[in-house]
């Protein structure tokens, strides 16, 4: 069983803030009594557009940790990586409130998460060294009892 633990704590504590989004959303919703669409409110539409932008973002981010978690294992770079992506996803949330410097610092926080994850990616597989291994295969005859 392989079991990645950076991988699997940074899925949860994003589940979690995906849970955080969604009822950020739904306060407005219910104070405002909008439950399609977003009815022209801004700040429905800002809480929602930084859920949806969680989603937009979150999946790459959780399957490149994954995946440079398997080539490297565990490393505390990855685990500041990690951490450092949900950060940056609650700052862009609260910016979506207006709180722009958090905004764009959220922003930032995420696509260099990204770009550093999908460098790491690259990286594993251009730069390890591989050898080629080759087997002799030899041909077998059945020969049947008289």
């Amino acid at each position: 069983m392989i079991i990645l633990p950076i991988s699997l704590t940074i899925a949860a504590g994003a589940a979690l803030l995906n849970l955080w989004l969604s009822v950020r959303v739904g306060r407005v919703r219910t104070k405002e009594k909008l439950f399609i669409g977003d009815g022209g409110n801004d700040l429905l539409t800002r809480r929602m557009r930084a859920h949806s932008n969680f989603v937009e973002n979150t999946a790459f981010v959780l399957i490149l940790l994954a995946l440079v978690e398997l080539g490297l294992g565990s490393s505390m770079w990855l685990w500041g990586v990690g951490a450092l992506y949900l950060v940056g996803r609650i700052l862009h949330a609260l910016g979506m409130d207006g709180m722009m410097w958090c905004r764009m610092a959220g922003t930032a926080i995420t696509m260099l998460t990204q770009l550093g994850l999908a460098i790491g990616a690259l990286l594993i597989v251009y730069m390890t060294p591989t050898s080629i291994t080759t087997t002799a295969v030899e041909e077998t005859v059945a020969i049947a009892p008289r």
